[in-house]
């Protein structure tokens, strides 16, 4: 192996180490951010079943690290140290010994069983919607969202933003200057309040569709006829954006989710105002004047006894002078 060779294979090494520390590094400076441009790797997001996610991702992605070092690295000083250029003959006895087989196989599966065990406590985690603070019904129409709180008489629809719409369809090449949220805006967001549990169940009313807020850590699929269920946990206030990731039709990729999470308090408020707006009207107060004619009455009667002796007086005077 030529020294260049070696140079390259060593650059290599160290970019799988550096990378997933460069990764690392700009989700910690990005924060709890839905997905932007250039990322490097998944978000930690703002539950704890993202965050979950996450931790069992890194120890993967270090573990494959690990395992890539070792394995390129072997490698590399095989191909270095014992090549054909320098008088190196194959070993026969390591190439075929029945004890470094055993070893090989058996390690991948020790690591597989290692890493089953936090995925598996996970899973189970994702789906244990108990001790729920509030439920939000989600079904899935062509194409928008219909969002109902359960127990609350709160329900509305969350479709794609018109200024979007009407950009879809304006034929230009819509910019970030345009909209830097574009395709991404509804009009009504869902909101929500933070630490709390919210507990999702979703349908479909028409065709399968998948509800999916990456910043949430999961998605789920929304399927006519079936409900699922699924929970969430916001930690931190903010607008998290998702988008239906199933392919529901031809307008699939105009169905966008927009999640809020606000303080208790300022749901609390939220809700109350929610449900004055759809609330029934009261019936009208009966107007005063629908009781004007039962008090002019006495004076109405009056009026003809007046008249009558107002006519009598001219005849008794009369009668009196005759």
């Amino acid at each position: 192996m030529t020294s260049s060779r070696f140079k390259q294979l060593a650059l290599a090494g160290a970019m799988a180490v550096a990378l997933p520390l460069a990764a690392q590094a700009q989700d910690a400076a990005a924060g709890h951010a839905d997905p932007h441009r250039w990322q490097l790797n998944m978000a930690p997001g703002v539950t704890p079943t993202s965050q979950a996610a996450y931790d069992a991702h890194m120890v993967v992605l270090w573990v494959c690290v690990i395992i890539g070092v070792v394995v390129f690295g072997a490698m590399a000083v095989a191909m270095f140290k014992f090549r054909k250029s320098k008088g190196a003959v194959p070993d026969t006895g390591f190439v075929h010994s029945t004890k470094l087989e055993a070893m090989w196989t058996a390690i991948p599966v020790l690591i597989l069983i290692g890493l089953a065990f936090p995925a598996t406590s996970g899973l189970l985690r994702m789906y244990d919607v108990r001790d729920s603070a509030m439920t939000v019904k989600v079904t899935g129409y062509q194409w928008m969202w219909k969002y109902e709180y359960l127990g609350e008489d709160v329900s509305f629809t969350s479709r794609l933003a018109r200024k979007d719409d009407e950009l879809r369809q304006s034929g230009r090449v819509v910019t970030e200057a345009d909209d830097p949220h574009y395709l991404l805006n509804v009009d009504n967001v869902l909101v929500l309040p933070v630490d709390t549990k919210v507990r999702f169940v979703l349908t479909a009313d028409d065709v399968i569709h998948s509800w999916w807020v990456p910043a949430l850590g999961w998605k789920q699929d929304a399927v006519p006829g079936i409900v699922n269920e699924a929970w969430a946990q916001i930690e931190k206030p903010g607008l998290y954006r998702g988008q239906c990731a199933e392919l529901c039709g031809k307008d699939h990729g105009f169905m966008p989710i927009v999640v809020k999470a606000v303080s208790k308090a300022e749901f609390a408020e939220w809700l109350a105002a929610e449900k004055a707006k759809h609330a029934p009207a009261a019936p009208a107060a009966p107007a005063p004047a629908a009781e004007q004619p039962a008090a002019e009455t006495p004076a109405a009667e009056a009026a003809p006894a007046a008249a009558a002796t107002q006519t009598a007086q001219p005849a008794a005077t009369a009668a009196a002078a005759g």
